[in-house]
């Protein structure tokens, strides 16, 4: 099964935190993946480059990240999804990953979708909670420019939902939204750990509602998204990055059963 022929999704610690805890999270993803039948893309960052406070964990970085991805691709089977800041990130990157993705704060960087859009990888941009869903068409457009004659812009980008700001410290997710990013032909996720969170909060990090993940996604499941994203932890209220909104990985197999259910109805009826 590959990604655009079924319900998929992408799951996975917000962050390396070493490589121990990268097999691990992996192998138990693969597991879950195996029993339902998903596919499932293994996310984590070798870099956070976004962190709200200057002491917070940003991850192993480039050479180190991207050895560990590696590794977690080889034994495990599971493809990789993981962030890029920089340019000059994306050659190195892309010889690892399967899929490119473009941070929601950078979502308006066109040199950072052009050279990710021309190395042949899937690339995933997360709507910035800034932008209106219509926006997304820009982007669309922005990536198309950059295919050779022939390439068809819905194989190689997606576009994630992950929550539009509402006043301060807070976010929003309006579903109907997710029917207009739809329409442009791209696959459409929904990120919801992300989308419940309450950015900076803390004061130093950001806190979120954890327990709202499940009620949105499977909202946005029945709506017609193409997969879910979704960050998860052994033990997310040690996570280095995303404590509040990280899904524990115990209740991960539950929660994709959830949904896959609900997906299967939403395609019988044709939505």
């Amino acid at each position: 099964m590959v990604a655009g022929s079924g319900f998929f999704a992408v799951v996975g610690p917000c962050v390396i935190e070493s490589e121990a805890m990268a097999l691990s999270t992996a192998s138990t993803i693969a597991a879950v993946g195996q029993r339902l039948g998903i596919t499932i893309f293994y996310k984590s960052s070798f870099d956070k480059a976004n962190r709200s406070a200057i002491g917070s964990p940003r991850g192993p970085g480039l050479e180190e990240g991207l050895r560990i991805l590696q590794r977690v691709k080889a034994e495990t089977g599971l493809p990789i999804l993981t962030d890029i800041h920089e340019t000059a990130q994306i050659k190195s990157a892309a010889e690892v990953a399967d899929v490119l993705q473009i941070p929601a704060f950078l979502s308006r960087q066109t040199d950072l979708l052009l050279s990710a859009i021309t190395t042949g990888c899937r690339v995933n941009v997360k709507k910035g909670q800034f932008m209106a869903p219509h926006d997304v068409g820009n982007i669309v457009n922005k990536g198309s420019a950059a295919l050779p004659e022939g390439c068809d812009i819905r194989d190689r980008l997606w576009l994630t939902e992950r929550g539009s700001s509402f006043g301060h410290n807070d976010l929003v997710v309006d579903m109907r939204g997710l029917a207009i990013m739809r329409a442009t032909g791209c696959p459409v996720l929904f990120d919801a750990t992300h989308s419940v969170q309450r950015p900076g909060s803390l004061g130093d990090r950001s806190g979120g509602d954890r327990a709202a993940i499940p009620a949105l996604a499977r909202a946005a499941v029945a709506a017609g998204v193409d997969g879910v994203f979704i960050e998860a932890h052994h033990d997310p209220e040690r996570a280095f990055s995303d404590a509040a909104v990280m899904w524990p990985l115990d209740k991960l197999e539950t929660l994709l059963a959830d949904l896959l259910a609900i997906d299967r109805l939403v395609k019988a009826q044709g939505i």
